[in-house]
């Protein structure tokens, strides 16, 4: 059996949206969608989002900059471990937005004209989701296409 007799010749799924922060459940999306993208023939976007929402205000400093580094290196780490899990030679694009996590994985799943977004159901941080709500909360009730929340 071919892929194509499974989803015929129409793909429903050409673009999925991955947004990662490095926690287990953002690593369990990742496999998903990593089986999705192969079983559909389709191209992953991965997003990390640097929030950095904490420093505005502030003027920028050496600290500031050296924090907002080692933000973007755990980014940068967290899509390098998302791209080692891709042992099907899926077609991976790794991007890196600032900002509000909900807010940078809506725009980038309009400005990419995604077809999924598969997302862990919690990130890194209980008490985040507690005051702001969760990120996948907010995505799923504003997201123009399918949402995938993986527990």
């Amino acid at each position: 059996m071919y892929k194509s007799d499974i989803i015929g010749e129409e793909k429903m799924y050409k673009k999925i949206l991955v947004p990662t922060d490095g926690s287990e459940f953002a690593k369990k999306a990742q496999k998903h969608a990593l089986f999705i993208a192969n079983v559909c023939d389709a191209e992953i976007i991965a997003l990390s989002v640097s929030e950095n929402h904490f420093v505005n205000g502030i003027s920028v400093n050496e600290e500031i900059e050296q924090l907002n580094e080692i933000l973007n290196d755990r980014c940068e780490a967290d899509l390098k471990n998302f791209e080692d899990m891709n042992e099907d030679g899926i077609k991976i694009t790794p991007l890196i937005k600032e900002g509000s996590p909900a807010k940078s994985i809506l725009e980038v799943a309009s400005e990419e004209d995604v077809d999924l977004i598969v997302i862990g159901s919690s990130g890194k941080s209980g008490f985040d989701r507690f005051i702001l709500g969760s990120v996948s909360d907010k995505v799923v009730n504003a997201a123009k296409c399918p949402v995938l929340v993986v527990h």
